[in-house]
């Protein structure tokens, strides 16, 4: 593809576009987004039910050119058979233009021949008052298994709700706000943020039912075995996909509570493959070992009232998921975690997800009523927040929810809700030997076991 008019295009605002038209595709059921091109301001896109590329845009550098998006689809799913084109250049003439086999509709003052306009952006869900009693289509899966979509939805809806009660009667100041939206093709979900309170700075817990269809990349970022899943398929083959989780984080004010994050999931693709996984992991600035046993003796006694194989296992893995590798350390300080788990039947795995989802307030709550009137100092604020830093990192570089999220055109203020309001970031700094946050950088740096 050339674009000869795009001198004055930054590539700040190229990528944007290319973010756009990509989300654009995903979000309305195509199953590939192939090109983007960005030739000046943005404006928005028209329809087109070609199923053409456009290889080349022709056009000259010199009269004040202005926005092509052009944004192509197509699969051999049913749901996903449509294609997309969308182009739109400004220019004097408001004529439409036969590139190749693609149209290209010119704009000049608002010509009456113009269609309406259809925004591109990340946001596709439409806002409602309050989200449906299920937002899982009734009787739909490759497999059958409708039931299982739905009974997990309503366990997690159950989950939430128990747990954000819980954790304002903790605060004891901030009330969850909730936003609640669904999606034209199906699913949506409901987010619940608490801010400004007297423990938590900022805690979120989100719900969401996604169908959508994904690359291959994005599987890959969605599972431990996405690779696997991914050999065979067709070069730039998509994949329809249905998922199902409750994710939470929790920043609290002060430094020595920890911060807590956990999600759990089911998840489904085409010819009837599933899995669950999920996990609940805690993060502190400073070490307390009595804390991290009564954490990690919680979730030890859940997995063995299912499995005694499971602790062992799923707290490995957590050691092994939570590492920040250009930093050489962990996020925190672990927990369990677990995924593609298929390998027994589904009863199991859902209660052994019940369980765990429904021990999470025993896990953190007495932890944060033990320390959230601690003293601090501001040496140990900025040390938490020196730490939240790592925390960003993390999630936006590595975390497996946020790279699926962002690879498949999901609600951005809930794939960002983890993020710390505040974070810090200073050159090469280092702990002092020693000092506390030397003991807990050892911890981060070396697993231990805490039960």
């Amino acid at each position: 593809m050339t674009a000869t008019t795009a001198k004055s295009a930054s590539t700040t605002t190229l990528l944007f576009v290319l973010s756009a038209a990509l989300s654009y595709g995903s979000a309305r059921g195509f199953s590939s987004v192939s090109s983007a091109v960005l030739f000046r301001n943005n404006h928005n896109p028209t329809r087109s039910s070609s199923s053409t590329t456009t290889t080349s845009l022709g056009g000259t550098a010199s009269p004040p050119t202005t926005t092509t998006v052009v944004a192509v689809g197509g699969g051999k799913n049913e749901a996903f058979q449509r294609s997309l084109l969308a182009a739109r250049i400004a220019n004097s003439s408001g004529k439409k233009k036969a590139v190749d086999d693609a149209v290209v509709v010119g704009r000049g003052g608002g010509g009456a021949g113009d269609p309406n306009p259809v925004n591109i952006g990340w946001d596709t869900h439409r806002p409602v008052d309050k989200a449906p009693e299920s937002l899982v289509r009734p009787g739909d899966g490759p497999d059958g298994n409708y039931p299982m979509r739905a009974r997990f939805e309503r366990m997690i809806r159950e989950a939430q709700i128990s747990i954000t009660d819980a954790i304002e009667k903790i605060d004891g100041k901030a009330k969850f706000v909730e936003d609640s939206w669904v999606r034209a093709n199906g699913g949506g979900g409901m987010s619940r943020v608490l801010r400004d309170g007297a423990v938590w700075e900022k805690a979120g817990v989100n719900l969401s039912v996604v169908y959508g269809s994904m690359p291959q990349e994005a599987l890959q970022a969605a599972t431990e075995r996405g690779v696997d899943r991914a050999k065979g398929m067709a070069p730039g083959e998509r994949v329809p996909f249905f998922a199902c989780g409750l994710s939470c984080v929790m920043h609290p004010r002060n430094p020595h509570c920890p911060t807590m994050h956990f999600n759990y999931r089911y998840f489904e693709t085409d010819g009837g493959v599933w899995w669950f996984g999920g996990g609940t992991d805690i993060t502190p600035s400073y070490l307390n070992v009595d804390d991290m046993r009564h954490f990690h003796g919680t979730y030890k006694d859940v997995c063995d009232r299912h499995d005694p194989d499971y602790y062992p296992r799923f707290k490995a893995w957590a050691d092994r998921y939570f590492v920040i590798p250009h930093r050489n350390e962990t996020r925190g300080l672990g927990g369990i975690f677990f995924d593609d788990m298929n390998d027994r039947d589904p009863e199991e795995l859902f209660e052994f997800a019940k369980d765990a989802v429904n021990s999470v307030v025993d896990a953190y709550g007495p932890i944060i009523l033990a320390h959230k009137d601690d003293p601090y100092t501001s040496r140990e604020k900025e040390w938490q927040q020196i730490r939240r830093g790592r925390y960003v990192e993390f999630n936006l570089v590595y975390d497996r929810g946020t790279v699926f999220g962002l690879k498949t055109g999901g609600r951005i203020e809930s794939i960002l809700m983890s993020l710390p309001e505040t974070a810090r970031w200073e050159y090469d700094h280092r702990p002092e030997p020693g000092s506390p946050e030397a003991e807990i950088m050892d911890a981060f740096k070396h697993a231990r076991e805490w039960v």
